[in-house]
C-alpha cells in the first residue's frame, strides 16, 4: 500500500513538474499583461469603442467592436455596466452584443495563457472567437432589429478599483488582484491534469473525443458548460486531454461553450437578457460550438 503511494506521489510530481515548466511562463506574462491594459490602456479601449456610434460603417463596425471586445480586460461584470452606458449613449444593440460575446469568450490574458496550446489551436481559438462574436451580432441585427434584445434599465454602474494615485502601486495591486483571483484556479487545473494524465485511459478517451467521433464535439460542448471554471485553468487541462485523444474540433466546441456558459458570465447576462432572450444566447452559444467543432473536425479529416 505505501509503495501504491510512493509511486502515486512521484508520478504526479513528474508531471506538476512539467505542466508548471511549461505553462507558468505563459500564465505570468498573460497576468502582467492583462494588468498593464486594465491600468494605463482601458480608458483608451473604451474611447474606441464609442467611436465605432459615430462612423458610418454599418455592419462593419462589428469587427472592430469584436477586437475591442478581446482587447478589454474587464470581467462580465464590468462590462455590462460599461456596456449599458454605451447603450444609453446610442451604440446599437448589435455592435453590444458583438462586443459583449467577444469579452465573454476571450481577454489579453487568456489569449497569453491560449498559446501553450500550440499555433494550430491557438489560431483555431482565435479565429472561431471571432467568427461567433460576428455572428452573435448578426443574429441580433436580424432578429432584433425593431425590439430590444438588452434590459439595461435594472444594471448600475461597476466599482472602479484601480483608483492609486501613485501608477506604479495602481499596477501593482491590479496584478495582485488578478493572481488572487486566477492563480488557485490554475493551480488546481495542473493538479487536475496531473492526475488525469496518470489515470486517464487513453485509448477510452480517444475513442470518445477522437476526430471520427462527432459525439464526441457535442459532448465537449456540452460539459463545456458545468465543467468550465478559471479561463487559465482549463489551458493545462486541455493539454492533458489533447494528449490523450482529444480531436482539435472537441478541444474548440469545449473552449467555445466553456467561457460563453461560466456560471459568473451567465449569471450577469441573465440580469440583463430575461427568460426568453436568455435561453436564445444558451442555444446559440451550443449550435455555434457543436457546429464550429464538426466542421473543424471534418477538415482536418480531409486535409489529413
Amino acid at each position: 500500500m505505501l509503495d501504491l503511494i510512493e509511486r502515486e506521489l512521484i508520478y504526479l510530481w513528474y508531471y506538476l513538474d512539467i505542466l508548471c515548466r511549461q505553462l507558468l511562463p505563459f500564465y505570468f506574462v498573460g497576468t502582467l499583461l492583462g494588468s498593464f491594459i486594465s491600468v494605463f490602456a482601458k480608458d483608451k479601449i473604451q474611447r474606441l469603442f464609442e467611436k465605432c456610434r459615430v462612423q458610418k460603417l454599418g455592419l462593419l463596425t462589428l469587427i472592430p467592436a469584436a477586437l475591442l471586445g478581446f482587447a478589454s480586460p474587464i470581467c462580465m461584470y464590468g462590462t455590462l455596466p460599461l456596456a449599458a452606458a454605451f447603450y444609453q449613449k446610442g451604440v446599437r444593440q448589435e455592435t453590444l452584443a458583438c462586443f459583449m460575446t467577444a469579452s465573454v469568450l476571450l481577454n489579453p490574458q487568456l489569449i497569453a495563457y491560449s498559446a501553450a496550446l500550440g499555433p494550430e489551436l491557438f489560431a483555431l481559438r482565435l479565429i472561431t472567437c471571432f467568427l461567433m462574436a460576428l455572428c452573435a451580432g448578426l443574429l441580433v441585427h436580424v432578429f432584433f432589429k425593431h425590439r430590444e434584445f438588452f434590459s439595461f434599465g435594472s444594471f448600475g454602474g461597476g466599482h472602479n478599483h484601480d483608483t492609486d494615485p501613485n501608477l506604479f502601486l495602481r499596477y501593482l495591486k491590479n496584478v495582485g488582484r488578478n493572481l488572487k483571483a486566477t492563480l488557485p484556479y490554475f493551480l488546481i487545473g495542473i493538479v487536475l491534469a496531473a492526475l488525469f494524465t496518470i489515470h486517464l485511459p487513453q485509448d477510452d478517451f480517444a475513442k470518445l473525443f477522437g476526430r471520427d467521433s462527432g459525439w464526441g464535439v457535442l459532448l465537449s460542448a456540452t460539459l463545456g458548460v458545468p465543467l468550465y471554471m478559471c479561463g487559465g485553468g482549463t489551458i493545462p487541462i486541455l493539454i492533458s486531454w489533447i494528449a490523450a485523444g482529444m480531436s482539435h474540433g472537441s478541444a474548440v466546441a469545449f473552449m467555445l461553450s466553456g467561457p460563453a456558459t461560466k456560471i459568473t458570465n451567465i449569471t450577469a447576462l441573465k440580469a440583463v437578457l430575461g427568460v426568453k432572450n436568455f435561453v436564445f444566447y444558451l442555444v446559440f452559444v451550443l449550435v455555434f460550438s457543436s457546429v464550429t467543432g464538426l466542421v473543424i473536425n471534418a477538415g482536418r479529416v480531409l486535409l489529413a
